[in-house]
């Protein structure tokens, strides 16, 4: 083979080299082009499914948010029934809680040396309102139970209910409806007295007496000297708790709003004997003054009085004399604290208002 024919195939091979090379490095570019546009794409897609699942999740929580105000709008009574028991069933485990405490910590103890005034009065109060709620806490616990005794109990709140269920315009309604219950039996108490007259000794605690019976029936109050200076006749005959008649002692549990029972003298001691320690607190932290609105409203209450429309000056004035008498009472002499309310508030006119 001529050297010009060598030559001429080394230039052929070389060009086939060169354009082999360059087609290598053209698929290679195009190769490089298109996974960069497949991981842009990729990157995109993924963006997008993330702005979609950021909108679900908003939407989710909105919805959730907003779901008791929907609840709201379209079942209106279901969810204030529902909203009625869930934050009165709080209360009332929180306040039953305090009251096991106070029923050890008692017996630890060994009285109410130690106790607040509003864990006295929690402590009073307690057990009725468990009574009171108990049926409906038991029939709520049978099968399908609950789907008649709560709406039963949301239309009878009073009745079916403790006050831990009630608003706070329930709690103001019923609190004078409770009153205005108890008042009622101001009249057969005061009748009940003033029919054992003729048993007071003759002398000077006799006309004692009847000047107190006769401001009472004039429409006006003893003050607490007097009331005071016939304290013997609350210690025995006629008086005392051993002395009142079966009726006398019916009337005077339901003028401290207790229920009928036959117990009567047992409940009335205990009753006059949780009266006389939420006083003995009052004094202890420091007396009226120290008390708020509120607590002063709901002492007065307690003790039968109607504090609707007083200042917290009155309320304050009614509640001192109410505690110069309490300061000389004592076991001998519960009766006279449990006849207080007839002594100290049979005349007053917030309390004529309402049963008159």
């Amino acid at each position: 083979m001529s050297i010009h024919r060598l030559v001429a195939v080394s230039r052929i091979m070389l060009q086939c080299n060169r354009f082999c090379a360059a087609g290598g490095n053209y698929y290679k570019s195009d190769n490089g082009f298109l996974s960069l546009q497949r991981t842009k794409h990729t990157q995109t897609i993924k963006a997008e499914k993330e702005k979609l699942r950021t909108y679900i999740v908003q939407r989710y929580i909105d919805y959730v948010k907003n779901y008791t105000k929907l609840l709201e709008d379209r079942f209106p009574s279901a969810m204030r029934m529902y909203r009625v028991f869930s934050v009165g069933i709080k209360d009332f485990l929180k306040d039953l809680k305090t009251y096991i405490s106070l029923r050890i910590k008692i017996t630890k103890n060994g009285g109410f040396s130690k106790m607040s005034r509003q864990d006295i009065e929690l402590y009073e109060k307690m057990p009725s309102d468990m009574w009171k709620i108990a049926p409906v806490l038991i029939l709520s616990a049978v099968p399908f139970g609950n789907y008649i005794i709560f709406p039963l109990a949301f239309l009878k709140p009073r009745t079916l209910l403790c006050s831990h269920f009630w608003s706070i315009q329930q709690k103001a309604e019923f609190s004078v409806q409770d009153l205005t219950d108890r008042l009622k039996n101001n009249k057969p108490v005061f009748r009940a007295l003033q029919a054992k007259s003729n048993l007071v000794p003759s002398g000077d605690l006799k006309r004692q007496w009847k000047r107190i019976i006769g401001l009472l029936g004039s429409g006006v109050h003893p003050s607490t000297s007097e009331i005071l200076d016939c304290k013997v006749l609350f210690s025995k005959e006629p008086f005392s708790l051993a002395n009142l008649s079966y009726a006398h002692m019916g009337h005077l549990l339901k003028m401290h709003g207790l229920r009928r029972s036959l117990l009567r003298r047992k409940k009335l001691k205990y009753r006059a004997f949780l009266l006389l320690e939420m006083d003995k607190a009052i004094i202890r932290e420091g007396g009226v003054d120290t008390l708020s609105t509120d607590s002063l409203r709901n002492a007065c209450h307690i003790r039968g009085l109607n504090s609707s429309h007083l200042s917290n000056q009155d309320l304050r004035d009614w509640l001192t004399r109410w505690l110069q008498v309490s300061e000389n009472v004592d076991s001998s002499s519960y009766s006279l604290l449990l006849h207080c309310p007839i002594f100290l508030a049979y005349n007053h006119p917030q309390n004529w208002v309402l049963i008159y």
